[in-house]
Protein backbone atom coordinates (compact mmCIF):
# COMPACT_ATOMS: atom_id res chain seq x y z
CA UNK A 1 0.00 0.00 0.00
CA UNK A 2 1.35 3.49 -0.82
CA UNK A 3 2.23 5.61 2.20
CA UNK A 4 -0.28 8.39 2.74
CA UNK A 5 1.38 11.79 2.70
CA UNK A 6 0.11 15.28 3.28
CA UNK A 7 1.22 18.19 1.11
CA UNK A 8 0.77 21.85 1.79
CA UNK A 9 -1.10 23.36 -1.16
CA UNK A 10 1.89 25.69 -1.71
CA UNK A 11 4.37 22.81 -2.04
CA UNK A 12 5.83 22.61 -5.54
CA UNK A 13 4.59 19.05 -6.10
CA UNK A 14 1.13 20.00 -4.83
CA UNK A 15 1.01 23.00 -7.16
CA UNK A 16 2.10 20.91 -10.13
CA UNK A 17 -0.28 18.01 -9.54
CA UNK A 18 -3.18 20.37 -8.85
CA UNK A 19 -2.52 22.14 -12.14
CA UNK A 20 -2.35 18.83 -14.01
CA UNK A 21 -5.61 17.58 -12.49
CA UNK A 22 -7.52 20.84 -12.94
CA UNK A 23 -6.43 21.34 -16.55
CA UNK A 24 -6.69 17.71 -17.60
CA UNK A 25 -3.01 17.50 -18.52
CA UNK A 26 -2.75 13.72 -18.42
CA UNK A 27 0.86 13.60 -19.66
CA UNK A 28 1.98 15.88 -16.84
CA UNK A 29 -0.09 13.90 -14.35
CA UNK A 30 1.47 10.59 -15.42
CA UNK A 31 4.94 12.13 -15.25
CA UNK A 32 4.28 13.34 -11.69
CA UNK A 33 2.93 9.95 -10.61
CA UNK A 34 5.85 8.06 -12.16
CA UNK A 35 8.39 7.28 -9.46
CA UNK A 36 6.10 8.64 -6.73
CA UNK A 37 3.89 5.70 -5.68
CA UNK A 38 2.60 7.75 -2.77
CA UNK A 39 1.30 10.70 -4.80
CA UNK A 40 -2.01 9.25 -6.04
CA UNK A 41 -3.16 8.76 -2.44
CA UNK A 42 -1.66 12.00 -1.10
CA UNK A 43 -3.65 14.81 0.53
CA UNK A 44 -3.38 18.47 -0.35
CA UNK A 45 -4.12 20.71 2.63
CA UNK A 46 -5.04 24.38 2.54
CA UNK A 47 -7.10 26.94 4.42
CA UNK A 48 -10.63 26.91 2.99
CA UNK A 49 -13.23 29.64 3.32
CA UNK A 50 -12.05 30.75 6.73
CA UNK A 51 -12.98 27.39 8.27
CA UNK A 52 -9.52 26.11 9.03
CA UNK A 53 -7.45 23.58 7.11
CA UNK A 54 -9.18 21.18 4.74
CA UNK A 55 -7.56 18.13 3.19
CA UNK A 56 -8.45 17.10 -0.35
CA UNK A 57 -7.43 13.96 -2.19
CA UNK A 58 -6.43 14.30 -5.83
CA UNK A 59 -9.89 12.98 -6.76
CA UNK A 60 -11.39 15.81 -4.73
CA UNK A 61 -9.26 18.21 -6.75
CA UNK A 62 -10.68 16.61 -9.89
CA UNK A 63 -14.28 17.12 -8.74
CA UNK A 64 -14.01 20.41 -6.87
CA UNK A 65 -16.23 23.38 -7.75
CA UNK A 66 -17.21 24.25 -10.42
CA UNK A 67 -16.56 20.71 -11.68
CA UNK A 68 -16.56 19.65 -15.34
CA UNK A 69 -12.77 19.55 -15.52
CA UNK A 70 -11.21 18.98 -18.94
CA UNK A 71 -10.71 15.24 -19.45
CA UNK A 72 -12.11 14.65 -15.97
CA UNK A 73 -13.15 10.99 -16.43
CA UNK A 74 -9.75 10.14 -17.89
CA UNK A 75 -8.11 11.85 -14.90
CA UNK A 76 -10.18 9.68 -12.56
CA UNK A 77 -9.05 6.55 -14.41
CA UNK A 78 -5.37 7.53 -14.23
CA UNK A 79 -5.55 8.35 -10.52
CA UNK A 80 -7.48 5.23 -9.52
CA UNK A 81 -5.13 3.03 -11.53
CA UNK A 82 -2.26 4.63 -9.60
CA UNK A 83 -3.88 3.88 -6.23
CA UNK A 84 -6.28 6.75 -5.48
CA UNK A 85 -9.24 5.81 -3.27
CA UNK A 86 -12.55 6.71 -4.97
CA UNK A 87 -14.17 6.86 -1.51
CA UNK A 88 -11.62 9.19 0.07
CA UNK A 89 -13.12 11.60 2.58
CA UNK A 90 -12.56 15.34 2.71
CA UNK A 91 -10.95 16.19 6.03
CA UNK A 92 -12.12 19.35 7.71
CA UNK A 93 -15.57 20.88 7.86
CA UNK A 94 -17.32 17.79 6.44
CA UNK A 95 -16.67 14.24 5.21
CA UNK A 96 -17.77 14.36 1.59
CA UNK A 97 -16.35 11.97 -0.98
CA UNK A 98 -15.41 12.98 -4.53
CA UNK A 99 -18.77 11.57 -5.65
CA UNK A 100 -20.56 14.04 -3.37
CA UNK A 101 -18.69 16.86 -5.08
CA UNK A 102 -19.42 15.59 -8.57
CA UNK A 103 -23.10 15.39 -7.64
CA UNK A 104 -23.05 18.92 -6.20
CA UNK A 105 -21.62 20.20 -9.50
CA UNK A 106 -24.11 18.36 -11.75
CA UNK A 107 -21.09 16.64 -13.30
CA UNK A 108 -22.61 13.50 -14.82
CA UNK A 109 -19.47 12.27 -16.65
CA UNK A 110 -17.54 12.39 -13.38
CA UNK A 111 -20.35 10.58 -11.57
CA UNK A 112 -20.14 7.82 -14.16
CA UNK A 113 -16.34 7.66 -13.92
CA UNK A 114 -16.29 7.50 -10.13
CA UNK A 115 -19.02 4.87 -9.88
CA UNK A 116 -17.25 2.80 -12.54
CA UNK A 117 -14.09 3.10 -10.42
CA UNK A 118 -15.92 1.68 -7.40
CA UNK A 119 -17.17 4.77 -5.56
CA UNK A 120 -19.91 4.05 -3.01
CA UNK A 121 -23.10 5.58 -4.36
CA UNK A 122 -24.64 5.46 -0.87
CA UNK A 123 -21.73 7.04 0.99
CA UNK A 124 -22.83 9.30 3.83
CA UNK A 125 -21.23 12.61 4.81
CA UNK A 126 -23.00 15.19 2.62
CA UNK A 127 -22.97 18.79 3.78
CA UNK A 128 -26.76 18.46 3.75
CA UNK A 129 -27.75 16.42 6.82
CA UNK A 130 -24.80 14.06 6.39
CA UNK A 131 -26.56 12.36 3.49
CA UNK A 132 -25.56 10.63 0.28
CA UNK A 133 -24.40 12.12 -3.03
CA UNK A 134 -28.06 12.05 -4.10
CA UNK A 135 -28.86 14.24 -1.09
CA UNK A 136 -26.38 16.85 -2.29
CA UNK A 137 -27.66 16.70 -5.87
CA UNK A 138 -31.26 17.10 -4.72
CA UNK A 139 -30.57 19.86 -2.20
CA UNK A 140 -28.55 21.95 -4.65
CA UNK A 141 -31.01 21.45 -7.51
CA UNK A 142 -28.57 19.48 -9.62
CA UNK A 143 -31.26 17.58 -11.52
CA UNK A 144 -29.07 15.90 -14.14
CA UNK A 145 -26.85 14.47 -11.42
CA UNK A 146 -29.84 13.36 -9.39
CA UNK A 147 -31.39 11.54 -12.33
CA UNK A 148 -28.13 9.81 -13.16
CA UNK A 149 -27.59 8.69 -9.59
CA UNK A 150 -31.08 7.19 -9.57
CA UNK A 151 -30.33 5.39 -12.84
CA UNK A 152 -27.18 3.99 -11.26
CA UNK A 153 -29.13 2.61 -8.31
CA UNK A 154 -29.12 5.33 -5.65
CA UNK A 155 -31.86 4.83 -3.03
CA UNK A 156 -33.89 8.02 -2.53
CA UNK A 157 -35.11 9.15 0.87
CA UNK A 158 -38.65 10.43 1.31
CA UNK A 159 -37.48 14.01 0.75
CA UNK A 160 -35.36 12.99 -2.23
CA UNK A 161 -38.38 11.27 -3.77
CA UNK A 162 -40.63 14.27 -3.20
CA UNK A 163 -38.11 16.77 -4.59
CA UNK A 164 -37.54 14.64 -7.67
CA UNK A 165 -41.25 14.04 -8.26
CA UNK A 166 -41.16 10.27 -7.66
CA UNK A 167 -44.82 10.21 -6.73
CA UNK A 168 -45.09 6.43 -6.54
CA UNK A 169 -42.38 6.34 -3.89
CA UNK A 170 -43.98 9.21 -2.03
CA UNK A 171 -47.34 7.43 -2.04
CA UNK A 172 -45.70 4.23 -0.80
CA UNK A 173 -44.09 6.09 2.11
CA UNK A 174 -47.33 7.85 3.01
CA UNK A 175 -49.02 4.44 3.20
CA UNK A 176 -46.48 2.88 5.57
CA UNK A 177 -47.05 2.38 9.26
CA UNK A 178 -46.12 4.45 11.07
CA UNK A 179 -46.60 7.21 8.48
CA UNK A 180 -44.18 10.11 8.07
CA UNK A 181 -44.31 12.70 10.80
CA UNK A 182 -45.85 16.13 10.12
CA UNK A 183 -42.32 17.54 10.05
CA UNK A 184 -41.18 14.98 7.47
CA UNK A 185 -44.23 15.70 5.32
CA UNK A 186 -43.60 19.43 5.47
CA UNK A 187 -39.92 19.00 4.58
CA UNK A 188 -40.89 16.80 1.65
CA UNK A 189 -43.47 19.37 0.54
CA UNK A 190 -40.82 22.10 0.60
CA UNK A 191 -38.62 19.88 -1.56
CA UNK A 192 -41.43 19.19 -4.03
CA UNK A 193 -41.89 22.95 -4.43
CA UNK A 194 -38.16 23.38 -4.91
CA UNK A 195 -38.19 20.78 -7.66
CA UNK A 196 -41.33 22.16 -9.33
CA UNK A 197 -43.18 18.88 -8.71
CA UNK A 198 -46.80 20.00 -8.62
CA UNK A 199 -48.59 16.61 -8.34
CA UNK A 200 -46.29 15.61 -5.48
CA UNK A 201 -46.66 18.97 -3.73
CA UNK A 202 -50.45 18.74 -4.01
CA UNK A 203 -50.48 15.26 -2.50
CA UNK A 204 -48.30 16.31 0.42
CA UNK A 205 -50.43 19.38 1.08
CA UNK A 206 -53.42 17.04 1.34
CA UNK A 207 -51.49 15.22 4.05
CA UNK A 208 -51.06 18.33 6.16
CA UNK A 209 -47.86 19.99 4.97
CA UNK A 210 -47.24 23.52 6.23
CA UNK A 211 -47.64 25.67 3.13
CA UNK A 212 -45.62 28.52 4.69
CA UNK A 213 -42.76 26.59 6.26
CA UNK A 214 -39.50 28.55 6.41
CA UNK A 215 -36.94 25.97 5.33
CA UNK A 216 -33.42 25.80 3.96
CA UNK A 217 -31.76 29.18 3.42
CA UNK A 218 -34.77 30.71 5.22
CA UNK A 219 -37.05 30.31 2.22
CA UNK A 220 -40.70 29.33 2.21
CA UNK A 221 -42.10 26.94 -0.41
CA UNK A 222 -43.25 29.95 -2.42
CA UNK A 223 -39.79 31.53 -2.18
CA UNK A 224 -37.99 28.39 -3.34
CA UNK A 225 -40.45 27.75 -6.17
CA UNK A 226 -39.85 31.29 -7.41
CA UNK A 227 -36.10 30.87 -7.11
CA UNK A 228 -36.32 27.74 -9.23
CA UNK A 229 -38.63 29.43 -11.77
CA UNK A 230 -41.23 26.72 -11.14
CA UNK A 231 -44.00 28.94 -12.48
CA UNK A 232 -46.76 26.35 -12.32
CA UNK A 233 -46.03 25.64 -8.68
CA UNK A 234 -45.75 29.36 -7.92
CA UNK A 235 -49.21 29.98 -9.40
CA UNK A 236 -50.67 27.01 -7.52
CA UNK A 237 -49.17 28.13 -4.21
CA UNK A 238 -50.31 31.70 -4.72
CA UNK A 239 -53.86 30.55 -5.40
CA UNK A 240 -53.78 28.79 -2.03
CA UNK A 241 -52.58 31.81 -0.10
CA UNK A 242 -48.96 30.79 0.31
CA UNK A 243 -46.66 33.52 1.56
CA UNK A 244 -43.06 34.52 1.15
CA UNK A 245 -40.78 34.57 4.16
CA UNK A 246 -41.07 38.35 4.36
CA UNK A 247 -44.87 38.13 4.31
CA UNK A 248 -44.95 35.39 6.92
CA UNK A 249 -42.55 37.20 9.24
CA UNK A 250 -44.49 40.44 8.87
CA UNK A 251 -47.69 38.63 9.75
CA UNK A 252 -46.04 37.00 12.77
CA UNK A 253 -45.03 40.43 14.09
CA UNK A 254 -48.60 41.77 14.06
Amino acid sequence: MPTTRTLDSRDSIAVAVTRAVVTGDLDALRDLLAGRPWLASAWVVEEREGRGPGGRSLLHLATDWPGHRPRGPETVAVLVAAGADPDARFTGAHRETPLHWAASNDDVPMIDALVAAGADIEADGAVIAGGTPLTDARAFGQWNAARRLLELGARPTFQDAATLGLLDRVEARLATAPPPSPEEITQAFWGACQGGRLPTAARLLEHGADIDRIGWDRLTPLDIARAGQADEVVAWLTDRGARTRAEREAADRT
